[in-house]
C-alpha cells in the first residue's frame, strides 16, 4: 500500500479511536459509574413499586450495550492500526486478496474483502442461524406466491396482519370486539 494512503488511514483510524474513547468515557461519566440510587435521587434502589425503577434500569442496560458496542469497534480500530504496523493492512483475512480501497475508505477497520464478507452473511444483515431454520419458520414474504396474498402481482400490504396472525397471536377475549365469554371464541 502506498505510504501516503497508509498515513491517511492511520490518521482516520486514530481519529476514530479518539472518538470511541471519548464516547466510552462519556457513557461511563453520565451514569454507569454511579449507582442507580445516586442517578435517581432515591435513598435506595428498592422502592414501593417494581416499575418505579424500570425506566432507569432500561436506560442503564442501554448504556451498557452502547458501551460494549463502542468497545468492540475500538478493538477493531486498534487491530487495524496494528495491521498497518505489521504491514498486513488491507489484506483479506479469509482469502488473502487485497481489500478494495473504496471499502477501506468507507470502513477503515474492515478485515475482509466484500466478497468474503458477503459469503459469511455479514454484509447482508441476516443472521447466520437463519440458514439452518426449517419450515414453517423459513418462509418469507418474498417466497412462494401461493402462500402470500398478492393483488395485481404485488404483495397486498393491507393483508399482512391477517397473514401473520394465521400462525397465532396474543389476543385475548378483551381484544376481540363483541366477545362476552370464551365459549363465543372456543368451540
Amino acid at each position: 500500500m502506498q505510504e501516503r494512503k497508509e498515513r491517511q488511514f492511520i490518521k482516520k483510524l486514530t481519529a476514530k479511536k479518539e472518538e470511541l474513547i471519548k464516547n466510552i468515557q462519556s457513557i461511563e461519566d453520565n451514569g454507569l459509574r454511579s449507582s442507580i440510587s445516586n442517578t435517581t435521587g432515591e435513598l435506595s434502589s428498592y422502592d414501593n413499586h417494581p416499575a418505579d425503577l424500570g425506566s432507569e434500569t432500561f436506560e442503564r442496560a442501554k448504556d451498557v450495550g452502547l458501551k460494549d458496542n463502542e468497545r468492540v469497534l475500538l478493538d477493531s480500530v486498534e487491530r487495524a492500526l496494528q495491521k498497518i504496523a505489521d504491514g498486513t493492512y488491507g489484506q483479506c483475512e479469509s482469502c488473502g486478496r487485497e481489500i478494495a480501497e473504496e471499502r477501506l475508505e468507507a470502513l477503515p477497520w474492515a478485515t475482509e474483502c466484500i466478497d468474503c464478507s458477503r459469503k459469511m452473511g455479514r454484509a447482508k444483515g441476516r443472521p447466520l442461524e437463519e440458514a439452518s431454520l426449517e419450515p414453517p419458520f423459513r418462509r418469507s414474504f418474498q417466497g412462494n406466491k401461493d402462500e402470500i396474498m398478492y393483488r395485481e402481482g404485488k404483495f397486498a400490504e393491507e393483508d399482512a396482519l391477517d397473514l401473520v396472525t394465521q400462525y397465532g397471536s396474543s389476543d385475548t377475549i378483551q381484544d376481540m370486539p363483541g366477545t362476552q365469554n370464551y365459549e363465543d371464541v372456543i368451540p
